[in-house]
């Protein structure tokens, strides 16, 4: 199992799958199935049982969680796909993350 670079609240590009060339906020990492769970990607539709919460019932459209490998960060600074690289900040001795194409701080 190898280290995960994205993390919540993170900016990802898709790139490959259905929703290929979408930008969206990951809104939860599930690390041991290698997948997140990214707003608006990957949408699939889902048929619900009446209940308190939708009387209704009926098919109602949400996110499915995504392969990590399908996922590339978007660099804060310039907007564009970045690799992540990590590194210890001199300061604090922290381990933190850098976009490897501007070298900017994450």
């Amino acid at each position: 199992m190898s280290k995960i670079k994205i993390k919540k609240n993170d900016t990802v590009l898709v790139k490959t799958g259905n929703s290929k060339g979408s930008k969206g906020k990951v809104i939860r990492v599930y690390p041991k199935l290698n997948r997140a769970l990214v707003e608006g990607v990957n949408m699939v539709s889902k048929h619900t049982k009446p209940n308190a919460e939708n009387p209704q019932g009926g098919i109602i459209k949400k996110e499915a969680t995504i392969h990590i490998s399908n996922l590339v960060l978007v660099d804060p600074k310039s907007g564009e796909p970045t690799k992540i690289g990590r590194k210890k900040d001199e300061k604090t001795g922290k381990i933190v993350r850098f976009s490897k194409k501007s070298g900017e701080l994450i």
